[in-house]
């Protein structure tokens, strides 16, 4: 029973079959194989909009290069306390925007308002004596399990792109958002006024599967030289191409997401028969938040499940705030074993 994050899995198989077939004969190496080609293609057919992608080979190297062709080295970039950027990147972000300050804000499930925005930027008002702010980041869906809305987006966007900052989405696990919702790609991102998105793939059934996608196309004029510099171009890079054109088609991505997001609907269906559970936050990805007491935590563990206690404001001694993390490929048979456990404790 392992909830501790959706990359514990392995790869989908109809992903790892695709690297299998493209490790016949020879291609173009360094980003330029066709199946690069193909995978931009479709990603501007997905998103109704011409794009510039690049693959990557991670969720880190996405958001910290997608940030340095967003931001100056004496940029500021607005994000909330939570993000990954700001507490599991080792300050890659700044690294490779070459010094740009990551200004954080608070905001209940991991949601940044408007508002918030607002009230931050009034402590930057001294010109050149501070950061010039140049870009909002959000995380959808965020590191609490919710999603941002594309109207919640609009409204950010309302809020920064008179200012004059550009907008990046970290979609980590955009898939899951994006089922969660019932939108489409579009509606979430550009038309929202996204202008760069990380979209990620990994925790959703690739083995090394992350692209950069511009909806501000702009933006990406020298990022090959921002992927090579990061040590982020693969020499072998069909085996990236393969994973992504498996991942999209037939819908293999949305499929794998909404498999995932089900699973975290029942788990947390099972858990709130319990008097001795309660969500923090609402559930609308693939990931579920509760808070336990200790000995029922330690309980679980010992039981053979294995989740993260989360950092979170406002506990007793005796309790815990949790995180379990549901995957496509999750055993249906665990959730249910889970359950049972928390009955029987």
């Amino acid at each position: 029973m392992n909830f501790a994050s959706d990359n514990v899995y392995g790869v989908d198989p109809r992903i790892m079959q695709a690297m299998v077939d493209v490790n016949q004969g020879t291609d173009v190496s360094y980003c330029h194989d066709d199946g690069a080609n193909i995978a931009e293609s479709r990603l501007s057919e997905i998103f109704e909009k011409a794009v510039k992608a690049f693959l990557v080979v991670n969720g880190t190297g996405a958001n910290s290069l997608a940030l340095s062709a967003m931001c100056p080295p004496f940029g500021g970039i607005l994000a909330h306390e939570t993000s990954h950027i700001n507490t599991d990147e080792c300050n890659a972000p700044e690294l490779l925007t070459g010094g740009a300050k990551l200004i954080t804000l608070a905001g209940a499930g991991g949601k940044i308002t408007p508002s918030a925005i607002e009230a931050r930027l009034k402590y930057f008002v001294h010109g050149e004596h501070g950061a010039k702010i140049s870009a909002l980041s959000i995380t959808n869906a965020t590191e609490l399990g919710t999603v941002y809305t594309p109207t919640e987006i609009r409204a950010l966007a309302d809020c920064v792109k008179p200012k004059g900052l550009k907008m990046h989405m970290d979609g980590a696990r955009f898939a899951n958002a994006l089922v969660g919702l019932g939108c489409t790609p579009a509606e979430m991102t550009w038309k929202a006024g996204v202008d760069v998105l990380s979209f990620g793939g990994t925790k959703n059934g690739g083995m090394l599967l992350e692209a950069v996608v511009f909806f501000d196309t702009s933006l990406a004029d020298d990022f090959l030289y921002r992927r090579k510099r990061a040590g982020q171009l693969i020499s072998k890079s069909r085996f990236m191409s393969a994973q992504m054109n498996a991942y999209l088609r037939d819908d293999v991505w949305l499929a794998n997401a909404k498999r995932a997001n089900e699973l975290a609907q029942n788990l947390a269906k099972g858990m709130q028969q319990s008097n001795r559970v309660r969500l923090s936050n609402p559930v609308q990805a693939n990931e579920v938040f509760a808070i336990m007491p200790r000995p029922m935590f330690d309980a679980l563990q010992a039981a053979g499940a294995h989740f993260y206690d989360w950092p979170i404001d406002g506990l007793t001694d005796d309790e815990v705030h949790c995180r379990f993390v549901l995957s496509f490929a999750t055993p249906e048979a665990d959730v249910d074993r889970f359950v049972s456990l928390i009955k029987a404790i």
